[in-house]
């Protein structure tokens, strides 16, 4: 049972196609997860039922924070809930799994909102506001051979996401992708994202992705 605090965005089908990712990675007692922008914190919920026996979740909204606490309390697990600026929250820990469902939606402007449930959602002209630093700074969180999981929209460009994370020595691949139909805030900037050319006229539907990326393990010889 997951339950949503007014404010806190709901889990809508991203969320679903990463939790059944989840089910997929080798998750034991001794397993750290680190979950960025949980919201309600229903994927960390999820990575403690599939086995991990440390999780962490992190969010820049309090309201949300206090939402992922309180559901693993309801589902009898204990969640290590902390405010924060995604990585920055856990600076000098290391984690086996990070899995984050981060804000991918083409705004307005590229002004970040500092208050608010749109907060949720918002993530630049190009949607890459919180993917683009996550891509950047997620192997200083992993232990090597570390996996990320990371949902995104196909607008927001898969390939720039996975050229990030080799840079930073990251082995890349796509293990889902799922299309589903645009929820409220898509369909209320449609006309926004046509004239940007990021969807054709009239449609309704998009194609959101899992990238799984796995921190390289030092050769024998660098040891």
């Amino acid at each position: 049972m997951i339950l949503r605090l007014p404010g806190v965005y709901p889990p809508q089908h991203d969320t679903s196609l990463l939790a059944d990712a989840l089910l997929f990675e080798r998750l034991t007692a001794r397993s750290r997860v680190l979950d960025l922008c949980t919201g309600t914190g229903a994927l960390a919920v999820a990575a403690s039922a599939a086995g991990a026996g440390h999780v962490v979740a992190v969010d820049i909204s309090r309201r949300a924070c206090a939402n992922a606490r309180l559901n693993g309390i309801l589902n009898g697990t204990s969640i290590d809930s902390r405010r924060g600026d995604l990585t920055e929250a856990v600076h000098g820990e290391l984690f086996d799994l990070v899995i984050s469902n981060p804000p991918y939606v083409p705004a307005l402007a590229d002004d970040l909102p500092t208050a608010g449930i749109e907060r949720a959602w918002d993530a630049g002209k190009d949607g890459r506001a919180l993917i683009d630093r996550i891509a950047a700074t997620v192997h200083e969180v992993l232990v090597p051979g570390g996996t990320l999981l990371l949902l995104q929209s196909v607008l927001c460009g898969v390939d720039k996401t996975e050229a990030i994370l080799e840079e930073h020595g990251m082995a890349v691949e796509i293990s889902a992708r799922k299309y589903v139909p645009f929820g409220p805030v898509m369909r209320e900037r449609r006309t926004m994202l046509e004239a940007r050319g990021l969807i054709t006229t009239g449609q309704e539907i998009e194609q959101l992705v899992i990238i799984r990326a796995t921190k390289s393990c030092p050769s024998p010889n660098s040891m």
